[in-house]
């Protein structure tokens, strides 16, 4: 058992502990806090509060809140009024609800019977204040979190000014790396893009507890952006570090930039579809994925750059923004247009009078882009013709040797921390020359629905487990930020489950 696991059933111990000997005090049976429900009931009635707080008590995410609110409730019986009293009971409650329960000097006051504390309007709003980001910060790390779309890697599957949730429970909530850490920042403090929001004084290891399901394929995932354990200020998610140091030199980087380095909690949150688990083999022939030798569903509203030949006649700007057409590329001449389409949106141009044609802008097969993983001239792939590739599972062993060590050099030193070296044509592994190597970790394969448009794992390679935050699940306002006032809402795309 890990350390991690035996301290979350020590958690569960020892808060169910505590609850019993306060539910005994209170004059019930202590064991009722193990009947599902039923516990709720006696604890509403110890704290004497209405039954219809049941509705809330079982609404997800809500009921997280209204136990922290029945912790304190319960707290204040045992005349704990203190705010610093309440917040730790809130906090570490598998510490403080045993101390209060086993302490022979705390018993248990009618809530009609306690004395009315006077606090001043201050202390009244320091109290809310201080219990909200408290619980606010427990229910965005453990429990769901919000998120915007900044960029058009997902359209038309998530647009640019999307605003979603995402939830931590479905995977399982990772323990934060850096748990001490500005409130509601993720890198950076607010109005400010170098300072640092966490101190590493407390690193904590990889642990996530277990969730409702695994990553599947085709989940719409957050995570954190493998390339950016290291990356510049100035362009932070924006350009990898490492391409910028492939093309224009580690050393003039590091004269021209301000590099910093990122705990894997601390790297910037990237969203894309999962095409890819642990054990797939997964190939791209001109532009269709195949996953295990068979083709992968295409997403509904997945796009691709398409060259557009017109007969000299232009198209009607209030045509394509009434299909949603909003990529454009560089014009190959007068008379042909690189677009970015849905394969709806190509068929319905395809009818119009002045289109004389519409192709897939597919890159040929053998030929090199030395922008995509893994950098290697070995391998003659694009973004259209990619593959085969492994993606690597835990507990699994592949032969390694000086052909396929670039796929996997990253994963065995930087992802699983091992002393990779390379001498005379052989590979040496914590000092070990060694022709095999077994994950530890389970690795996923991201790509954006945009498919010509889209920095993913074709550029930066595998998705390590430790780096999954959470599953997309709903989305709950969009906003068009080329537009004003309220005509920036789009209606049509609120309040919509992610598929």
């Amino acid at each position: 058992m890990s350390i991690y696991a035996l301290l979350t059933l020590v958690f569960i111990i020892s808060s169910t502990a505590g609850l019993w000997k306060l539910f005994e005090k209170a004059g019930h049976k202590g064991w009722f806090i193990l009947i599902p429900l039923y516990n709720f009931y006696i604890w509403l009635k110890i704290i004497k509060k209405p039954l219809w707080w049941f509705i809330f008590i079982l609404t997800p995410f809500i009921n997280v809140f209204m136990i922290f609110l029945m912790i304190a409730e319960i707290l204040k019986c045992y005349q704990k009024y203190g705010l610093i009293q309440q917040a730790v009971g809130v906090i570490v409650p598998f510490i403080y609800l045993p101390i209060v329960g086993f302490s022979k000097k705390s018993t248990y006051v009618d809530p009609k019977d306690r004395p009315v504390i006077v606090k001043s309007a201050i202390r009244e709003w320091a109290d809310a204040i201080i219990f909200a980001v408290v619980a606010a910060t427990i229910i965005r790390t453990f429990f769901i979190e919000a998120y915007t779309i900044p960029t058009s890697s997902m359209e038309k599957s998530l647009l640019i000014g999307d605003f979603l949730f995402v939830s931590k429970i479905s995977y399982g909530p990772k323990i934060p790396n850096t748990p001490l850490s500005f409130p509601f920042t993720h890198n950076t403090m607010p109005f400010s893009k170098t300072m640092k929001s966490y101190l590493e004084w407390i690193k904590l290891p990889f642990y996530r507890f277990p969730g409702l399901t695994t990553v599947k394929n085709y989940d719409v995932v957050v995570f954190n952006y493998p390339d950016g354990d290291t990356t510049t200020l100035e362009y932070n998610s924006s350009r990898s570090y490492y391409e910028m140091c492939r093309f224009e030199g580690r050393d003039n980087v590091w004269q021209k930039y301000h590099v910093v380095s990122r705990p894997v909690d601390k790297r910037e949150n990237f969203i894309k579809r999962c095409i890819g688990i642990g054990g797939d083999k997964l190939q791209i022939i001109d532009g269709v994925v195949y996953i295990n030798d068979k083709q992968a569903p295409i997403p509904i509203n997945s796009q691709f750059n398409y060259i557009v030949k017109t007969n000299g006649q232009p198209i009607n700007p209030k045509i394509l923004d009434k299909m949603d057409i909003t990529e454009m590329g560089n014009s190959v001449n007068p008379d042909e247009f690189i677009m970015t389409l849905t394969d709806e949106s190509s068929l319905k141009l395809k009818t119009f009078s002045n289109i004389l044609s519409i192709n897939k802008n597919i890159a040929p097969k053998g030929y090199w882009d030395p922008r995509l993983f893994p950098f290697d001239s070995i391998y003659k792939w694009n973004v259209d013709n990619y593959g085969p590739i492994l993606i690597p599972k835990a507990g699994t062993t592949i032969p390694i040797n000086m052909q396929n060590i670039s796929i996997y050099s990253r994963i065995i030193n930087a992802y699983e921390l091992n002393d990779l070296q390379i001498k005379d044509n052989k590979i040496y592994i914590n000092g070990k020359e060694a022709n095999s190597y077994t994950f530890k970790m389970n690795y996923y394969w991201m790509m954006g629905d945009n498919r010509h448009n889209s920095a993913d794992s074709r550029y930066w390679g595998f998705v390590p487990e430790d780096h999954i935050v959470g599953k997309a699940v709903f989305v709950w306002l969009s906003l068009d930020n080329n537009k004003s006032f309220f005509s920036k809402i789009r209606w049509n795309k609120m309040f919509r489950v992610i598929k």
